[in-house]
């Protein structure tokens, strides 16, 4: 039975969908004014990994991910760039796309955007202000009345009081309270806008993923995720919209990933630890980026640094290499106790971390057969290569593993000139020339290429 920590809850509790064989989840997607950078990263893989899970233990799941394509942050960055606010969240929606791709993250069942969402919006916050949650602003702003909804706190678990007396922000002449949050701000020059039954303007933040995730979801959906930064208050605010919308419970189960660390540090722009999608790919495969994140569990914090990156491609190098010159068959039926430890690893609140260590154990066995029983080191493999597959890991060719480099710009040797290299080093063997044989492989191993001898055959891999 899978069990999934409850951040309402703050226990683990036993999963039940809504509608038995089938789950809904939304997770709160990227604001698209720059390039995805690591925490972006670590949402798109647990997200990816959790949904790929739900399936593998038969359940139809709709996937839903979201796009926020306008808000402050891409306003001012397309001003500052002098160009058109849907040229910049396209480009940087295409560059997400293709970070996904590269770290192997599934497309979402469906991707709302709040730009084309915005009549569910509008439609929602007008209920709001009907039924005495929202009201408007002589500034032209609507802004939702926390104290209406007697239980706003408790995702975050924190009280309207002690926010209130921990309040530092200027209050807004505006507000009825300080803790009152925007739904819908008037238009300002020079911003995009849409036209309202309160003027011209656009949505606040909150508003758009409790409009979305209903619009394509229901009142009422299994699971909502996203980073813990998002916890309070935006997943809070979602809560009091929708269900005071609604009059129905929003969500069953919330889930949030960790926070990631630099070095650990905290990962900020301001420290000059932070980095894109695109840079750690510059020097890591894509898939040790992926393996590096699912080896922690998505609730626990995540430090980046080389060594935790090195240690993951080496890790991916001995699976590949159990693969590697394996035909892979029918999975093993003997290997049901492998299957069921993998389970039980992710039944208890999706545990990567022992599920690849599960992992580990079939590359042992496989390679523990190869020589003497052919046969079933290669259904082992099948059995590794498919509970692998859960995961999003292992579904390169081992070869094209190996033999890519870390970083995007290797240099060095290509394919042709080692194998060039390799075939002058046998011939140096044969020939009995040991001193030549030694400096072939010394100088590949200069270049980054690790030469493996078995027997008569020699292959090879790039550090």
């Amino acid at each position: 039975m899978l069990k999934i920590y409850n951040s309402l809850t703050r226990q683990k509790e036993e999963f039940k969908s809504i509608e038995p064989g089938k789950v809904r989840m939304y997770v709160c997607g990227m604001t698209v004014y720059d390039l995805c950078h690591l925490g972006h990263a670590r949402v798109l893989v647990v997200f990816d990994m959790v949904t790929r899970y739900l399936r593998h233990i038969g359940y139809d799941v709709t996937y839903v991910r979201n796009i926020t394509d306008v808000d402050d942050k891409i306003i001012a960055r397309a001003n500052q760039n002098g160009e058109d606010f849907n040229d910049l969240t396209g480009r940087f929606i295409q560059a997400m796309h293709e970070d996904s791709i590269s770290l192997g993250v599934l497309p979402p069942d469906q991707e709302p955007r709040a730009t084309t969402s915005m009549d569910d919006i509008i439609s929602m916050i007008k209920i709001l202000v009907e039924k005495g949650y929202a009201y408007a602003a002589d500034n032209g702003d609507v802004y939702y009345d926390v104290s209406k909804f007697a239980a706003y706190g408790q995702l975050s678990g924190k009280k309207l009081e002690d926010l209130r007396a921990g309040e530092r922000v200027a209050v807004d002449e505006y507000k009825d309270d300080p803790l009152d949050f925007v739904l819908w701000k008037a238009a300002k020059p020079e911003e995009p806008s849409w036209a309202s039954p309160w003027g011209d303007g656009r949505p606040g933040w909150h508003i758009e993923c409790s409009a979305m995730s209903t619009c394509c979801l229901g009142n009422h959906f299994d699971i909502h995720g996203g980073g813990q930064d998002l916890q309070f208050p935006h997943h809070e605010n979602e809560i009091a919209q929708s269900e005071a919308t609604t009059g129905e419970t929003f969500v069953n189960v919330w889930m949030h990933n960790g926070f990631v660390r630099i070095d650990d540090e905290k990962m900020s722009k301001s420290l000059g630890n932070f980095f894109t999608v695109r840079e750690i790919l510059a020097r890591y495969r894509a898939e040790d980026v992926r393996y590096f994140i699912l080896a922690s569990h998505y609730r626990s914090p995540l430090n980046y640094s080389d060594q935790m990156l090195d240690s993951a491609g080496a890790a991916l190098t001995r699976l590949y290499t159990a693969l590697r010159n394996t035909t892979i068959t029918q999975p093993d039926e003997r290997a049901d106790d492998y299957i069921q430890r993998f389970n039980k690893a992710m039944d208890e609140d999706f545990n990567t971390a022992e599920a690849i260590a599960v992992l580990f154990d079939l590359a042992n066995q496989v390679n523990k057969y190869r020589q003497d029983d052919p046969a079933r080191s290669s259904s082992l493999a099948a059995t590794l290569k498919q509970l692998a597959g859960v995961l999003g890991l292992l579904q390169d060719n081992p070869e094209h593993y190996l033999r890519s480099s870390g970083s995007a710009d290797s240099g060095g040797l290509d394919d042709a000139a080692i194998d060039n290299l390799i075939q002058q080093r046998q011939q140096a063997k044969q020939n009995k020339n040991w001193a030549e044989a030694d400096r072939i492989r010394d100088e590949l191993k200069a270049q980054g290429v690790i030469l493996e001898d078995k027997g008569s055959q020699t292959t090879w891999r790039r550090e």
